[in-house]
């Protein structure tokens, strides 16, 4: 089942927001608000971080087609368009911990960037299948 609106407010006021160790506002896209995320994908997340016992911050889940042109070289039709990918600003043995604990939870998708200053080091994980335009299973660095 996909979460959508307008904007994340609406969402949130709707009630349909069961995660609370993860913030609507910073899963729905930075440019117009707007949410689609997958609720299996929200559930996995949210396992993972127990399992991680630690505070994942998001630094970006649902993104617009357009927004998604403008910041990915994956185009119109990239991970964070579908509702199941999401950025977790980490780094050092924290990444390690969330990479390895990843596998246990259903993420398909791994991309990794922990150069430069700590605070813009980032994991990405996605649920994506093959039938997606991405082969899955598979891991990146950026």
């Amino acid at each position: 089942m996909m979460v959508t609106g307008d904007s994340w407010e609406d969402v949130e006021a709707a009630g349909q927001w069961l995660w609370p160790r993860f913030s609507p506002g910073k899963i729905a896209c930075s440019c117009c608000g707007r949410i689609e995320i997958c609720s299996e994908f929200m559930d996995h997340l949210s396992e993972l971080r127990e399992a991680c016992g630690f505070p994942l911050l998001e630094t970006s889940g649902y993104r617009c087609s357009a927004h998604n042109c403008v910041v990915s070289s994956t185009g119109g039709k990239g991970p964070h368009t579908t509702g199941r990918a999401v950025d977790i600003q980490i780094s050092g043995k924290r990444a390690d911990r969330l990479i390895e604990l990843s596998y246990g939870f259903g993420f398909t998708g791994r991309g990794v960037h922990q150069t430069g200053p700590h605070q813009s080091r980032f994991i990405h994980l996605d649920m994506l299948g093959n039938g997606s335009g991405c082969p899955r299973p598979r891991m990146w660095s950026y």
